[in-house]
């Protein structure tokens, strides 16, 4: 049907040799010009477009290269003391032009190398006791790191196991599995803590045993909504009458379609334990001086905070880009496997 339409205040009448039939090649409009990515291809780009994830990537990183290195290849050691060289501030040379951390006390401004014939740089400076604050930062962290990872493995040893056991088999076996859960959440953890404390000293091992405790129940509670959904759907119900077992089911099938909220649920559970570890260890119930910790660091640093202020927020600092950074990641991974963030 031909029409009119108004072209510079005249109107045109629309003919038929005025367009022309564009020939359509079947094959090419049905090719897919997009490559195919697998799920975590997908996860792995959508990621790297998150500025915030990128950022604490970078930090992470970073910093967890310090902890590995810094003490190995610094000339001090974490607990050596020098108490001539005691409350020495921190001298960095790439800041020291500006006039922030250039080895003067900061009450007095005095040189206090200059003063006490101190060969050494200090980047950090030292504690009350002569130590070497940059060796003990990042010493620190290490320990800090350590105890993340604990976390983390009791929650994919304990946590994954146990949900995914309670939800696959339901019944009776998840009611008494969940009640369990529920006492253990029940007791707090410090009270947990202490009670390992009574039998063995303060530090990594009695923290360690609290968390096998009741670290991991909230990662148990995750797996098992998850593994509740995913039982009655199609896929496997099919396997199962395909003669499936339990085990496989579960490893095949289960587990790989909850795989992104388990490593989301981790990189939550990190900062959550270091910040537990420092807590603990500010408060005097987990690792002991001279054992170099983040929390003892804040702890030695508080006592001086009024006259040495570098002392407390040096280690704050850290401990802030720490967790900082793991949340950051932690956000980015969440958006990057879940299928509703795909097209954002």
């Amino acid at each position: 049907m031909l029409d009119k339409v108004v072209v510079d205040g005249n109107e045109v009448l629309l003919t038929e040799d005025m367009f022309t039939l564009d020939s359509i090649d079947s094959k090419e409009s049905e090719a897919i010009t997009r490559p195919s990515l697998t799920f975590w291809q997908d996860a792995r780009k959508r990621l790297f477009k998150n500025k915030g994830a990128v950022v604490g990537l970078v930090i992470l990183t970073f910093i967890v290269l310090m902890a590995a290195f810094a003490p190995i290849l610094s000339k001090f050691t974490y607990d050596k003391q020098n108490l001539y060289h005691a409350k020495v501030p921190p001298k960095f040379p790439i800041v020291s032009s500006l006039g922030v951390m250039d080895g003067r006390a900061s009450l007095d401004g005095k040189d206090v190398y200059a003063e006490k014939n101190i060969e050494e740089t200090y980047l950090f400076g030292t504690d009350a006791l002569g130590r070497d604050i940059w060796t003990r930062v990042w010493t620190g962290a290490r320990v800090s790191l350590f105890i993340a990872l604990i976390a983390a493995t009791f929650d994919l040893l304990i946590g994954v196991t146990y949900g995914g056991i309670s939800a696959y088999y339901g019944g009776r076996v998840d009611i008494i599995m969940q009640r369990i859960i529920e006492v253990i959440t029940g007791i707090p953890s410090l009270v947990i803590l202490t009670l390992f404390i009574m039998v063995f000293d303060p530090g990594i091992l009695s923290m360690a045993l609290a968390m096998a405790i009741s670290g991991w129940t909230g990662m148990a509670r995750v797996v098992r909504s998850h593994v509740l959904r995913l039982k009655n759907q199609e896929f496997v119900l099919a396997s199962k009458t395909l003669g499936s077992s339990d085990i496989k089911l579960i490893k095949k099938h289960l587990l790989p379609n909850v795989i992104g909220q388990i490593v989301v649920m981790i990189m939550f559970t990190l900062p959550s334990a270091i910040f537990y570890e420092a807590f603990l260890s500010f408060i005097g119930l987990g690792l002991q001086p001279p054992n170099a910790s983040l929390g003892v660091l804040i702890n030695d640093g508080f006592k001086s905070f009024q006259t040495h202020p570098y002392m407390m927020l040096i280690p704050s600092v850290v401990i802030c880009l720490l967790i900082f950074s793991l949340n950051l990641l932690a956000d980015g991974l969440r958006d990057a496997v879940d299928p509703k963030m795909r097209n954002q």
